[in-house]
């Protein structure tokens, strides 16, 4: 028998690998534009493709590892994530480079989710708290490591490395899983007494699916730069999307062989605890893009110093999930969330507090101070929702957590660009409307400022002073735009803790002999 110690990090590279692409071609889009012959907007296609496919085969993945067989998919879906990053990285037009994109995403979409199912088989549930953290470790890091890692690789190499870097890897990991992973025995039991009744393929149910959510991507991904509903195709795409997963849900609750097992929702505490990770995506992946987008348009920082404010945080987590993976098997799980929730929202308040004036290691402290909120999430949540699903139920339950991270986090990043935008312009109609002449304060410093340029720069000073006065007006509204968002995000956390206590107190585990694999 293999050590199940082997099987962990190598479940987790796997996912990291995959989490790691998803965001480390967001700081390369303008390279790739101008490489490609590209405008900017066509080239930002490149995350949306990923993410649409992505979005469709994360829930699907527990219904296939059943079908093909875990090992078999886990490891198809690394090879196929493999061969697309070379076919990405060599692609020669943009369009070409979307294409493959779109397959990347759709390979990649289930090693989160399988991962964790190996993971959750692998270990008895007394040792899956540091499993997790092992995993946790890999799935937060990617986000924060991601934009400073692209960003180092697009100036100083070329961006089509950022695709091939994953070919040696999947090349190393398709060996190793071969050698190491293997379905357990009651798995292999339940797929030979559903193969023998026969399978039925829930054709409808994957076409739902695959409408409602690729759409919902689509129009998340798009909905800010289309102007929301204002625009009839996002209007378009948002109707058929709910209706599409509205029917869906429907036919999946009467299906005996469903592609993907909703039922497992009637459990409370499998239930909240997919509520808790969609709002932990939700503000992991909310801040990840506010605070480099902060740093880069009122602080002049590079793409690679902007991402190098997350990558201590990311260290952080590094550091602190082992012993969060210890804490989680002997408290309760609700504290820990618990806590962590209000870490994390104190560290958005502080966030919140930052003005012009701010320095680089303020910024840093906050993510760090953030990283420890997180450390004490996503762990606790895993094991939570796992407790109480049953051992043949690992992958469907692990399918729908990823999804409700990865639904909370495509919410996220979208609405707090919406947010970013509209408070933007709100605060610049307000500092605006007090910029005028019958103001004795802004006449002053409009005399002031005139005299000084005239003094420094030769004629035409007002004028100049005027457009100094409107820059300043639209970096002081920038920044309370970003006030507001870090201070919703953090409101939104406090509002989640009292939710943690919904779940029932489920008794810390018992030792036992480790879960064959």
């Amino acid at each position: 028998m293999i050590n199940p110690w082997l099987v962990a990090p190598l479940v987790a590279l796997a996912a990291f690998m995959e989490v790691l692409d998803i965001s480390i071609a967001n700081v390369s889009l303008q390279h790739i534009a101008g490489d490609l012959s590209a405008g900017q907007d066509e080239s930002t296609w490149v995350l949306t493709s990923y993410l649409v496919t992505n979005a469709i085969v994360l829930p699907m993945s527990g219904w296939l590892s059943e079908t093909m067989g875990r090992q078999r998919f886990f490891l198809a879906c690394i090879v196929g994530f493999t061969i697309s990053s070379l076919a990405c990285g060599l692609a020669p037009t943009l369009g070409s480079l979307i294409f493959f994109r779109a397959i990347q995403g759709l390979t990649g979409g289930g090693l989160q989710p399988v991962s964790q199912a190996i993971l959750t088989d692998t270990f008895p549930p007394r040792q899956r708290g540091m499993a997790f953290a092992i995993y946790g470790m890999a799935v937060v890091f990617a986000p924060a490591i991601g934009p400073t890692l692209g960003g180092w690789i697009t100036d100083e190499v070329s961006w089509r490395w950022v695709f091939l870097l994953n070919v040696p890897v999947g090349i190393v990991l398709s060996i190793l899983v071969s050698a190491v992973i293997r379905d357990p025995e009651a798995f292999t039991r339940m797929r030979a007494e559903k193969a023998a009744r026969g399978r039925k393929v829930d054709l409808l149910g994957f076409l739902l699916l695959s409408a409602g959510l690729g759409l919902l991507q689509v129009v998340l991904d798009k909905g800010e730069e289309a102007d929301w509903f204002a625009s009839p195709m996002i209007l378009g795409m948002t109707v058929l999307s709910v209706v599409s997963l509205i029917a869906f849900v429907i036919w999946e609750l009467g299906e005996k062989d469903p592609v993907v097992d909703l039922h497992l929702l009637a459990d409370r505490n499998f239930a909240m605890a997919n509520l808790l990770m969609f709002a932990l995506g939700f503000i992991l992946l909310g801040s990840t893009v506010l605070l480099p987008a902060l740093v880069q348009r009122l602080f002049g920082y590079t793409a690679t110093l902007a991402g190098m404010v997350l990558t201590p945080g990311g260290l952080s987590i590094i550091l602190v999930m082992p012993l969060v993976g210890k804490l989680v098997s002997k408290v309760d799980p609700r504290h820990l969330i618990a806590t962590g929730l209000v870490l994390c929202a104190l560290a958005l308040f502080r966030l919140g507090t930052f003005t012009l004036e701010t320095d680089y290691a303020s910024f840093v402290w906050a993510r760090i101070y953030m990283a420890f909120g997180l450390s004490l999430l996503f762990i606790p949540i895993n094991t939570s929702a796992f407790r109480t699903v049953a051992p043949d139920k690992s992958s469907a339950a692990s399918s729908l957590v990823n999804v409700s991270r990865n639904l909370g986090g495509s919410f996220g990043i979208s609405l707090v660009v919406t947010w970013l935008s509209r408070s933007a312009q709100e605060h610049q109609s307000i500092l605006a409307g007090q910029a005028t002449p019958a103001s004795p304060a802004f006449r002053q410093w409009l005399d002031h400022l005139t005299g000084y340029l005239q003094v420094h720069g030769g004629s035409g000073g007002e004028h100049r002073a005027l457009a100094e006065i409107y820059g300043v007006i639209q970096q002081q509204a920038m920044m309370q735009a970003f006030i507001d968002d870090f201070r919703i995000l953090g409101g939104i956390f406090l509002a989640v803790v009292p939710l943690v206590y919904l779940m029932r107190r489920v008794a810390p585990p018992a030792g036992g002999p480790p879960a064959a694999h």
